[in-house]
């Protein structure tokens, strides 16, 4: 019997998918193409990741389902051959704060071990043992023998480091910092906001933290006064206010709801212990982090930033220490590695031989994603979302498993062109092990690179969920009716907009002179154009833009001072707004109509219907996130959750409302024979005729066509739009007034988005720029990089081979004679398409 060559999808309906039927190649290398919102995502995700773990772990004992969160049924009739899955997803989630670049790859689990066998530790009378095979033994030998050894020096006996001591989330932990490298401390300046206010306004900002609220209350019946300027107040009032005793105070309170509490027992807290308790107490991100803004975080007094205890350092390998290995780019590791081999007796070669080959194992996926600048210490929570998918790839690929479908979203984001040879060398390392591979995304490279091409379309939202096309490259580039096509043949016109011949020579000047990698930068942005600045990840692009220029001008607004980097700084435009393609709103009652001002006014509308106002019906009844207007069985949800004792939670449309969210009752209102229901079924093009003599919400209504958003229902769900929507949908509000004085940086702003996408993209640019706005794009999307008036590169490469304006200039002129990697391959692509 012949083994299955397809996955066999048959009948999807996930989420817009229009109830296709497609066959998949197993072990190939499928790329899924189609504009933003096609419904890519949801054959890739929605069924081939969701049937494919499901399933998987259906498998599985009920012990080990309960403890494991499963996947809901995807919405599909079949899906017959289909292997266990894993998927790397667009947005990998962020490590915590003790996680490193060693610690996330595990390349740092190698290195303990290479430093706790092939070192050469120091004894307690500070005599230097050589490494020999000696130390490996002792490591090795049972109970309190373990890792004990004698000096050859002065013969005393001591114990040295195991792997387990070099770790800094365990043993090896320095006990000051907890392994974290840093010591936080109660920043005083800023437990009061503004001397010039009175506390009852705010100027201790310690009590506006959550629970602390009625402080000032308690501060009053305490006898201080709460109604003059703070600066005013004696000495022994301020003092009660930043150091008083903890004590309860017998008072009446009133709360903020306006009632009152009487001979309520208050405990004072005084001005540090309101953060040093919320501190402990609070649970929630959002207080953290606000709680965050009363520290200052230095590096450790005792470990210096090492996270070690400082004796372990004591321990060499090869003349370095731990920390020092550590701190090594990647791509210095190897010939690190091999040094040190060369360096020790013969008699430890065969098991040094090993060590080093796993940890050089470890580090070449890395190297072949263009990792090379980054080192071991780099902090996980530092990372780009492309940085950490590449790292995710990486330990995917070391793992050298068979038999598994990867489903990957978006693996290029944040990967300089130079680098994409390297990612698709590991993709088809990947389906060279025996697995099967199915990849979402956009760069022309990797679609022309796949084995077969499988196009989702024609258009987004409703007007997508279609095969367009399916076959090898060579038969897309002839098919008439990919979208993908013209960039695959040549015959695209690259151009979205009309570029500049000439450079605004009023500029916003800054000098930054010594941050990261970065010294000594002279930069320009030109006013109201398009600049992209470009290079290679790690090459200092965040640190100029992001970590500079940003909080320069925002500091400027503020009358504060300037980051300490920023030398010179001379800007005409005084706002700054960030735009990036993160989903809009965590909850699914957020919608396109309640993030636009649009569902605000169709609640007005509706309350002033005689129907509403015979039954007393306030604009608040006409919100499915009140309890007036919402439906009683699913809260305004539109769904109910059945929980199923041993099977994953099933969700399904709620039977009082049948997903509407409203109470019926609130239904029965109606303005042009629709009740507000009716209203948001409509899609955008719909609407427009509807709302013609409504100007608030016609407005936002032609804005939202504007952006290439027609095809969007009013009532549609914010997290489920793709990156590319939800980045126009966040430009909308801006669209409607002068941007002047207004720069706009759009963070890696094409992730997720087709070339096509792409010109949509640059079209609402122009609008912007239309309307007085500074537009900077920070990119590796060449077609991006083509319609910009500006390019500063940096470079030439990441790490310390970065932080350097390689060059600059308008695009059509670099490309004629290209300099930087970055602007070379600018005119290979540009050729393509001459």
């Amino acid at each position: 019997m012949a083994l299955p060559s397809q996955i066999e999808v048959r009948g999807a309906k996930v989420h817009n998918l229009k109830n296709i039927d497609v066959n998949i190649p197993l072990h190939k290398f499928v790329a899924i193409s189609g504009l933003s919102g096609s419904g890519k995502s949801s054959l890739a995700m929605g069924i081939l990741y969701e049937e494919g773990s499901r399933r998987y772990l259906d498998a599985l004992s009920t012990y080990m389902r309960r403890r494991i969160k499963q996947g809901a049924q995807a919405d599909v009739t079949s899906v017959k051959h289909i292997p266990s899955a894993l998927a790397l997803r667009q947005r990998p989630s962020v490590p915590n704060e003790r996680a490193t670049v060693g610690t996330t790859t595990e390349t740092f689990n190698v290195l303990r071990l290479i430093f706790s066998r092939l070192g050469s530790p120091v004894c307690p009378n500070g005599h230097r043992v050589a490494p020999s095979l000696a130390i490996a033994e002792a490591m090795s030998k049972p109970g309190e023998e373990m890792g004990r050894i004698t000096c050859q020096t002065c013969g005393v006996k001591f114990y040295v480091p195991s792997a387990e001591e070099f770790a800094f989330n365990s043993d090896g932990a320095c006990t000051e910092c907890g392994g974290t490298g840093k010591v936080r401390q109660l920043d005083e300046n800023k437990l009061i906001a503004d001397e010039n206010l009175s506390i009852e306004d705010g100027a201790v900002a310690s009590w506006s933290l959550p629970g602390r609220n009625f402080m000032p209350s308690v501060a009053q019946h305490a006898g201080v006064r709460i109604n003059v300027p703070f600066k005013d107040l004696t000495k022994k009032e301020k003092d009660f206010v930043l150091n008083g005793p903890e004590k309860k105070y017998k008072m009446d309170f009133l709360s903020g709801t306006g009632r009152v509490f009487h001979d309520f027992n208050a405990l004072y807290e005084n001005a540090h212990q309101a953060v040093l308790r919320s501190a402990k107490s609070s649970k929630s991100e959002r207080a953290q982090k606000r709680i965050a803004e009363f520290f200052t975080y230095s590096t450790c007094p005792v470990c210096h930033g090492t996270r070690l205890r400082p004796e372990l350092l004591k321990q060499l390998v090869n003349g370095k220490n731990i920390d020092e290995v550590e701190h090594m780019q990647l791509g210095d590791l190897p010939a690190w590695s091999k040094e040190v081999l060369a360096k020790l007796p013969e008699e430890m070669h065969q098991m040094a031989s090993s060590l080093i080959k796993e940890f050089i194992n470890n580090l070449q996926p890395l190297l072949d994603l263009g990792l090379d600048y980054l080192a071991m210490a780099r902090a996980g929570n530092t990372l780009s979302t492309g940085e950490l998918q590449r790292i995710q790839l990486a330990r995917t690929l070391r793992t050298e498993t068979t038999g598994v479908l990867y489903v990957l979203d978006e693996p290029s984001i944040g990967l300089h062109t130079a680098n994409v040879d390297g990612l698709i060398k590991v993709l088809r390392k990947l389906v060279a092990q025996g697995n099967s591979l199915v990849v979402v995304d956009h760069n022309v490279d990797i679609i022309k690179a796949a084995d077969e091409i499988i196009e989702i379309g024609p258009g987004s939202g409703d007007q997508g969920g279609q095969i367009l096309a399916q076959g090898t490259p060579q038969e897309l580039e002839n098919n008439k009716k990919s979208l993908i096509a013209p960039y695959l043949n040549g015959t695209a016109d690259l151009m979205a907009r009309k570029t500049t011949d000439k450079i605004n020579p009023d500029q916003i000047k800054f000098e930054v002179e010594h941050y990261f990698n970065l010294h000594d930068i002279k930069a320009g942005i030109p006013i109201n154009q398009i600049t992209a600045v470009t290079g290679f990840s790690g090459a200092g692009k965040t640190s100029l833009i992001l970590d500079s220029l940003v909080p320069a001008i925002e500091a400027q607004a503020k009358g504060e001072k300037l980051p300490k980097q920023i030398k010179k700084f001379v800007s005409p435009v005084h706002n700054v707004v960030s735009v990036d393609a993160t989903p809009i709103g965590k909850s699914t009652r957020s919608t396109v109509a309640t993030y636009t001002s649009i569902m605000d006014n169709l609640r007005k509308l509706f309350a002033r219907q005689p129907l509403a106002k015979e039954k007393h019906y306030t604009p608040s009844y006409f919100s499915y996130n009140n309890k007036e207007g919402a439906c009683p069985t699913c809260g305004g949800t539109g769904i109910v959750t059945l929980d199923i004792q041993f099977l994953p939670d099933m969700q399904q449309t709620c039977p009082t409302c049948h997903g509407e969210r409203y109470n019926p009752r609130i239904q029965q209102v109606k303005w042009h024979e629709m009740s507000i229901v009716d209203m948001l079924n409509l899609d955008i093009n719909e609407a427009l005729p509807v709302f013609k003599k409504v100007p608030k919400i016609e407005r936002e209504l032609k804005l939202l066509k504007e952006v290439g958003l027609d095809y969007l229902h009013l009532g549609e769900s914010t997290p489920t739009l793709s990156g590319g929507e939800a980045q126009r949908l966040k430009l909308v509000t801006h669209l409607s007034h002068k941007q002047d004085d207004t720069l706009f940086v759009f963070d890696e702003p094409t992730i997720g988005l087709h070339p096509l996408d792409v010109k949509v993209l640059v079209t609402v640019m122009q609008k912007l720029l239309d309307q007085g706005a500074t537009i900077i794009t920070i990119t590796h999307d060449l077609n991006l990089i083509v319609s910009s008036d500006y390019i500063l590169d940096l470079g030439p490469r990441g790490g310390k081979a970065g932080g350097r304006i390689v060059a600059e200039g308008m695009p059509r002129e670099l490309v004629k004679n290209p300099d930087s990697l970055t602007t070379q391959y600018l005119a290979d692509y540009w050729k393509q398409f001459e």
